[in-house]
């Protein structure tokens, strides 16, 4: 009888033979698992950025001689890889023109032209644009002899703080070499991505119109 009761008394937990994957188990295979696909990644990664390196060269972080195409001028300047185009018109070259205003491309006042294309010179690198034809708001017009839609912006008082006008302005001009007969709802929608805190919208719909007709 005693027997018998010590062989059906109950198995300490220790005791008892473990059954399916332990969580130590599978913390072990969960690391290994990750070890190996970091280590594939890296593989990868490290041979796509090798043959990278074959192609390009490393330049920075120190500052670099650049040659820029601004507004029918090759300029020369020194700038770190890090600056932006944005800031290497206002800081190096002195074209203040361009706004930097919110800095992360939202309102597009750092409008300038790459190559005959609007862009957001704020989050554009200086050293993308070596050897490109760049067009700033001082490439439009001059003092004595203003651009039709800077012009019709002066007309139609198109702008407050000035802030976000020169960005409205290279957009509006682009648009409309493209697009010489447009409607009120065609330069709402081209110039929608042009944010105005002064809240000018009217009025450079207007001017935009205004303009299209002397273009």
């Amino acid at each position: 009888m005693d027997k018998d009761r010590q062989q059906s008394k109950p198995q300490n937990a220790a005791d008892r033979p473990k059954k399916g994957l332990s969580r130590r188990g599978f913390l072990r295979g969960a690391g290994l698992t990750t070890v190996g696909t970091v280590a594939l990644q890296t593989g990868v990664l490290g041979s796509a950025m090798a043959e990278a390196s074959l192609d390009e060269k490393s330049i920075g972080p120190d500052a670099v001689l650049i040659k820029l195409n601004v507004n029918g001028k090759l300029r020369s300047l020194a700038v770190e890889p890090r600056i932006t185009l944005a800031s290497a018109l206002r800081d190096n070259l002195q074209l203040t023109g361009t706004k930097i205003v919110c800095d992360r491309g939202a309102c597009s006042a750092c409008t300038v032209w790459v190559d005959d294309k609007p862009i957001n010179s704020c989050l554009t690198l200086a050293v993308e644009v070596v050897g490109k034809k760049i067009t700033t708001i001082e490439g439009l017009g001059t003092e004595e002899n203003l651009h039709p839609v800077q012009q019709a912006f002066i007309d139609h008082d198109a702008s407050q703080c000035g802030f976000c006008t020169p960005g409205m302005i290279m957009t509006a001009t682009h648009f409309l070499q493209n697009h010489p007969n447009p409607n009120l709802e065609d330069v709402k929608i081209a110039l929608r991505g042009n944010l105005c805190r002064c809240g000018t919208q009217p009025n450079v719909f207007k001017a935009t119109l205004a303009a299209a007709k002397k273009m």
